[in-house]
């Protein structure tokens, strides 16, 4: 079986879902957008795509033309029926794919904490990560996309994950994060955190005390949902 990642840092990867692939016998193809695009074909064939986050948002096509391609590959694995993950950025092009508008959160939602699961969450794989901590860092949301299923909200951003088609879901947060490469987020993120004059300590110290329990129900739930699409 066949994972192609699309990766916009090289700090924002799969984190703790790799291991799980790994373990599973999977191959994994990370493309850093930067160094450009897959072709097509391979995209399509792939087994599983996914897109991670990045900074940039879905708009910024001016200032990042690579967007627009990648939008193309979105679209083409959603028009077919393909399995497809996309998390925070990627969750954001699945959405405007899928004619959902993209814009402005209320807030910037950064840092570790829980999600509201609505009942089709519960019956979903992502029940694994019910009390559970996961990793937000987002300023942009989406409304939910036509025919789409929410999944999970917060407080702060109502639609937090949803499933658009038969093993195609998105997620706003980041439950592949790795508490321990913590450092490497906050230092990459430097600007972000100054400009919204956040605690860095108190994040270092969430990732520090809720780092393994993330990791525990993150890997548990990406399992149930490998299972859920790709079981014979």
């Amino acid at each position: 079986m066949r994972c192609f990642v699309l990766q916009h840092l090289d700090f924002e990867d799969l984190g703790t879902f790799a291991p799980v692939l790994r373990e599973a016998g999977w191959t994994i193809r990370a493309c850093h957008v930067a160094d450009g695009l897959p072709a097509a074909r391979d995209w399509l064939d792939a087994d599983l795509c996914v897109v991670l986050g990045g900074p940039m948002g879905v708009h910024d096509g001016a200032a990042y033309p690579f967007l627009a391609r990648e939008q193309e590959l979105v679209r083409s694995r959603l028009a077919e029926g393909r399995p497809l993950l996309g998390i925070c950025l990627g969750a954001q092009l699945m959405a405007q794919a899928l004619g959902a508008a993209v814009y402005a959160g209320k807030a910037k939602e950064i840092g570790w904490g829980g999600l509201h699961l609505t009942e089709a969450g519960e019956a979903s794989p992502l029940a694994a990560l019910r009390g559970a901590p996961v990793l937000h860092w987002h300023g942009d949301t989406f409304d939910l996309p036509p025919g789409a299923s929410l999944l999970a909200s917060t407080d702060i951003t109502p639609h937090q994950a949803f499933r658009a088609g038969p093993g195609q879901l998105a997620l706003q947060f980041h439950a592949e994060a790795d508490a321990a490469r913590m450092e490497h987020w906050l230092m990459g993120h430097a600007c972000e955190l100054a400009a919204a004059r956040l605690d860095v300590a108190a994040i270092r110290q969430d990732a520090r005390d809720l780092g393994g329990r993330a990791a525990a129900a993150g890997q548990k739930f990406f399992r149930r949902w490998l299972d859920s699409v790709f079981a014979a």
